[in-house]
């Protein structure tokens, strides 16, 4: 995915998610209870949606995006003072190691390339004990794909990988993730919410 297409699709991006409202609001109430008191990494925030719903409850939050759009975007308007948006690359972060007691990154792993890359900063940024949140978009049995994603690969949003539910646990799992909650939400896009735990702590 380019940089472009999301510098391009900042100013609408919170708009077309409200067809998805029902969705995000069940990952912030979710987020908000997991973040409580805690120091959080946000990755590919766009908007900065989800940073400035979990603000409330999280100690301090870092919330970044690739495109610098998004965040500028996202610094617009009520920005809680305990949230700090900043340009970031999810798969080359600046950050130390054992850093943040909690990453986010929502519906972004599905459009990388090498989403793996993402998965190995964020563990190295993580405390060992500390919690991964992965919400991602994930598309229904046998791969297929429905109206709107179509019409989101037509404007350019694509899908580099298009995993099911299971296909995307495994893809945790396989990476050195325990995932400890999991659900499966419906909507225009279905969406699996994660949290996990790292397999072996080092």
């Amino acid at each position: 995915m380019k940089k472009t297409v999301w510098d391009f699709f900042a100013p609408l991006y919170e708009e077309a998610m409200k067809s998805q409202k029902h969705i995000y609001d069940y990952m912030y109430s979710s987020i908000s209870k997991a973040v409580a008191g805690k120091a959080v990494l946000e990755l590919a925030t766009g908007p900065g949606m989800i940073a400035k719903h979990i603000a409330s409850s999280a100690q301090s939050v870092t919330a970044t995006d690739f495109a610098p759009a998004m965040i500028e975007t996202a610094k617009k308007g009520s920005v809680p003072q305990n949230v700090t948006f900043e340009v970031a690359d999810a798969t080359d972060l600046h950050y130390e190691e054992n850093s943040f007691d909690v990453v986010v990154i929502a519906n972004a792993l599905h459009i990388m390339p090498n989403p793996q890359k993402a998965l190995n900063e964020i563990r190295r940024v993580l405390k060992d004990e500390g919690l991964f949140i992965a919400p991602n978009f994930i598309v229904r049995e046998h791969g297929k794909k429905n109206v709107w994603q179509t019409i989101l690969s037509l404007v350019g949003i694509r899908f580099n990988h298009d995993w099911t539910a299971a296909e995307y646990s495994d893809f945790l799992r396989q990476s050195g993730w325990h995932i400890t909650s999991s659900t499966i939400l419906k909507g225009r896009i279905d969406l699996l919410y994660t949290e996990c735990k790292k397999s072996n702590p080092s």
